[in-house]
């Protein structure tokens, strides 16, 4: 073997090891380093507060007076706190009522805007709908402007009139008509995934536009219901101005608005007590989107894969 065969044949053997070494010696990704650290920084900008109220609701009247971040001191029992908010006069009955009220507004706002939204995103994609880019440019006009400021006359006005002031469940109707377009636009992104070929199938075979919907399509599309269920119960929960204005009795009032006369009523002194209350509201929340999680995100996934 000549001397230029050998030095061929040991540069074809050390090209695996040179491609490994300089796989190993890649350099340094600092842009995905550097979008994990804003996502990380993001994490901790919305879970700080959830810690801090947390932190508060175990602390002792005389330590939350202080300036330390975490108690030197917890209060003995650790579940005082939420203990007095569930059990004393001043607050176990009007939130108990504020919580049924809330539970039951919230109920029917997520399933009026969860059938308008399937079947008004359903018939813009695959139903021939006259007017179908009227509607959906309507749709998106209504998005640019605040619905519960610019509007607030006017639903005052209508639900006078319908005599619904002061009746609990007709929250449900400014409830859904604030939240029908978001809910729309959800569906009709989750719609627009589904091959046609699927609802002529379904139309070949003599089923009719109902029974594709409920039947074939909605299935398909499950994760961006669940989206919607999600995003509806957050916006009905949370809602503060129209509960407060349209409902004249405590009774008759959501926990949002309990929470924010309560907050006001306890004084500063009592900020642990507050920050129990807050915590006890929140959990109905943090347990349906802890339910709701994995088919939530993959909603969320999909309709940013279609945008």
């Amino acid at each position: 073997m000549s001397a230029l065969q050998r030095q061929a044949k040991q540069t074809t053997i050390s090209q695996p090891w040179q491609a490994e070494a300089r796989r190993r010696r890649s350099p340094v990704r600092w842009r995905a380093i550097g979008k994990h650290a804003v996502l990380l920084l993001l994490c901790l900008w919305v879970l700080a507060p959830i810690a801090w109220v947390l932190l508060m609701s175990v602390k002792s009247l005389q330590e939350s007076a202080q300036r330390n971040i975490w108690p030197k001191t917890f209060i003995s029992p650790i579940y005082a706190h939420y203990e007095w908010v569930l059990t004393a006069q001043r607050t176990a009955g009007p939130l108990f009522q504020s919580l049924k009220n809330s539970v039951m507004v919230t109920s029917l706002t997520v399933v009026a805007a969860t059938v308008t939204a399937v079947l008004g995103g359903y018939a813009l994609v695959h139903l021939r709908t006259p007017a179908a880019k009227f509607f959906t440019t309507l749709l998106v006009a209504s998005l640019f402007f605040p619905v519960q400021v610019t509007a607030f006359i006017g639903i005052f006005s209508v639900q006078q009139r319908l005599g619904l002031i002061n009746q609990t469940w007709s929250l449900m109707l400014p409830y859904t008509a604030i939240m029908v377009a978001v809910s729309i636009f959800i569906m009709r992104a989750a719609f627009q995934t589904v091959p046609t070929e699927v609802i002529d199938s379904a139309k070949l075979d003599g089923a009719t536009s109902l029974r594709t919907l409920t039947g074939i399509v909605l299935p398909l599309v499950r994760n961006a219901v669940v989206v919607v269920i999600v995003v509806n119960f957050s916006a009905a929960w949370g809602e503060y101005l129209l509960a407060l204005s349209l409902m004249n009795d405590q009774d008759k009032r959501t926990l949002a608005v309990f929470m924010a006369q309560s907050s006001g009523g306890l004084g500063a002194l009592n900020w642990p007590r507050t920050a129990a209350l807050y915590v006890v509201a929140v959990i109905p929340s943090f347990i349906i989107f802890a339910l709701a999680q994995n088919w939530y995100m993959k909603g969320i996934q999909e309709g940013a894969l279609k945008g």
